[in-house]
């Protein structure tokens, strides 16, 4: 019998904002290619609400606007190398993206070239890995299972290790040099499809001098899917619709979450992610409940906050979900003024970009 996980939404606020509210101009020229040679020495844009001000620093100088009651919580969940290049029987070319682990390691996946991906196909990867098409669902998306020698690989993951490639989003055309770079230093929990990217920012040095100063620090999982990155293609944004995300908080964190802001400390989400689970496991009253649930929250300018107090996150793609996100908490006027403030300072964009804090 399949465990059922419970599906968490929200109430979604008519909004006489459209998807075109959300659009700036950006050079193709700041859309990072590559990461910042030193993870804690990208840019900081610093957006105080209560101020109106906007700052501009070094990732690292994040210790002078965290305070020792203060909260991180960071998503712990690591990208698995997704993308898989194999061929048919027959030779043929086939490309197979991994979107999200179904029951018994299946995988939900998007093929190309479709037309070759019938029920019952079967594909190989790198000579050690087989896939095998089970099942055609809603969208023209497959269910396939894999087989391998279990003797010589321990799971899935270490096999797709040696096969698989990073799943870069498409504005992403340079070559990765080391897959590590891609990921989080806390990354733990395979099951991403695109990395928590505001969390590359942080090194284990930076974690620790935080720790030290006394700031707290709690994991939760969010597996990213591509739905993330799914252009918003409605005029009216609350009718979009988000595909939902599986996630996992649980009692320690959520018990020392409720007990730091019973204290005054402030909740700070490390990237839109961690944000949409801590808004996803609160009540009315902000208080956080353990819980392992998919999500498909949309989160735009109307939205009222129950959990989450700050916001580190990157600079993300016109008219998205994600800026839309960042505008319900920072008002959007303000965070369209900081974008165009940002491409004037040449700030870098993306996925390897440069971040902000929100206070």
């Amino acid at each position: 019998m399949e465990k059922v996980i419970p599906q968490i939404t929200n109430e979604r606020p008519e909004t006489a904002l459209s998807t075109h509210d959300f659009y700036y101009d950006l050079p193709e020229g700041l859309i990072a290619q590559t990461p910042a040679e030193k993870r804690d020495e990208c840019r900081l844009m610093v957006l105080d609400r209560k101020k109106d001000t906007v700052e501009h620093r070094i990732f690292r100088d994040i210790m002078e606007y965290i305070r020792p009651e203060d909260m991180l919580v960071v998503n712990a969940s690591k990208v698995i190398p997704a993308r898989l290049l194999g061929e048919t029987k027959n030779g043929g070319a086939m490309e197979l993206l991994l979107l999200r682990m179904q029951e018994d390691f299946r995988f939900e996946t998007l093929v190309r070239p479709g037309k070759k991906a019938k029920v019952g196909a079967t594909f190989t990867f790198g000579g050690i890995l087989t896939a095998t098409v089970e099942e055609i669902v809603e969208g023209g998306n497959r269910i396939v299972a894999f087989d391998y020698d279990k003797e010589k690989y321990k799971s899935i993951y270490e096999v797709l290790d040696v096969v698989g490639q990073m799943p870069l989003p498409p504005y992403i055309t340079e070559k990765l040099k080391n897959k590590s770079d891609y990921q989080t230093v806390y990354a733990k929990t395979e099951g991403s499809a695109a990395a928590p990217t505001a969390g590359l920012h942080f090194t284990e040095e930076l974690l620790a001098a935080l720790k030290a100063k006394g700031v707290g620090y709690g994991e939760v999982t969010l597996h990213v899917g591509l739905g993330t990155f799914r252009p918003v293609k409605v005029e009216r944004i609350e009718e979009h619709l988000m595909h939902a995300e599986y996630f996992v908080i649980t009692k320690e964190v959520a018990d020392e979450i409720n007990r730091r802001r019973a204290l005054g400390g402030r909740i700070i989400a490390v990237g839109t992610t961690s944000c949409r689970v801590l808004e996803s496991a609160s009540d009315e009253n902000g208080i956080l409940h353990p819980m392992t649930a998919e999500t498909s929250i949309f989160i735009y300018p109307g939205y009222k906050f129950k959990a989450v107090d700050a916001l580190i996150t990157n600079f993300h793609l016109p008219e998205s979900t994600l800026i839309m996100l960042v505008s319900a908490l920072a008002g959007k006027e303000r965070v369209m003024n900081a974008y165009e403030e940002a491409v004037e300072q040449k700030y870098r964009f993306f996925s390897f970009g440069d971040a902000m804090l929100i206070v």
